[in-house]
């Protein structure tokens, strides 16, 4: 497979390369990250996603079996870039896989999302206001999409135990185990048009995947 990953620095984007290898393109905004990507085996193309036209993108995602959204603006930025990020290069990487007819398309949102946005500040409410809107946009496209939305996210190794559903009780999740789930998502198509939430469960990844 040959997967393009909107966002390649990240740390789910890292743990998801090192899994597919060269079969990864990660995009990244810095050139002084492209080591980082390259030395999980993938390629690293430099594409600011922010700044990019509809046909760059396309031209990058062109030939690829699948695209993978995980970009964000991160911690520490304000609600602008909440949207021009986490909404507008959404939206951007979509037209770019429609246009380049790619049809399988996983996109990284957040538990919480497609509700109002509770507690927080007003960066929080952006940024569940900027993630409620690229899925929308997602989901009136003629893609294969899929819609993951993570709970807490944390850095504990993974143990590949899952609790995976259109609807969970709030929790968290180590990244590995994210990017695993991601992996599993590539191989079962089954899950195209799906919007599922994702926690650390009991049950084995390829178990509740492997059934959709």
């Amino acid at each position: 497979m040959r997967i393009i990953i909107a966002g390649g620095h990240g740390k789910i984007a890292l743990r998801l390369a090192a899994r597919l290898r060269e079969g990864a393109v990660g995009l990244v905004r810095n050139p002084a990250h492209v080591a980082d990507v390259e030395a999980t085996g993938a390629q690293a193309v430099v594409c600011d996603l922010e700044r990019a036209s509809a046909e760059e993108v396309t031209a990058i995602v062109r030939g690829a079996d699948a695209v993978v959204f995980a970009a964000g603006a991160g911690p520490g930025s304000g609600a602008a870039r909440k949207d021009t990020v986490d909404r507008a290069a959404s939206v951007l990487v979509a037209d770019a896989a429609e246009r380049a007819g790619v049809g399988r398309f996983i996109q990284i949102s957040s538990m919480g999302a497609g509700r109002p946005a509770a507690g927080g500040d007003e960066v929080w409410a952006a940024y569940i206001r900027a993630k409620t809107e690229a899925e929308d946009d997602l989901r009136r496209r003629d893609l294969a999409w899929t819609i993951l939305r993570p709970g807490r996210l944390t850095d504990e190794p993974g143990t590949g135990l899952v609790r995976l559903a259109p609807e969970v009780p709030p929790g968290e999740v180590p990244r590995d185990d994210v990017a695993a789930v991601i992996m599993a998502l590539l191989e079962h198509p089954g899950t195209a048009r799906q919007t599922l939430e994702l926690v650390s469960g009991d049950t084995p990844i390829i178990d509740l995947i492997a059934t959709e």
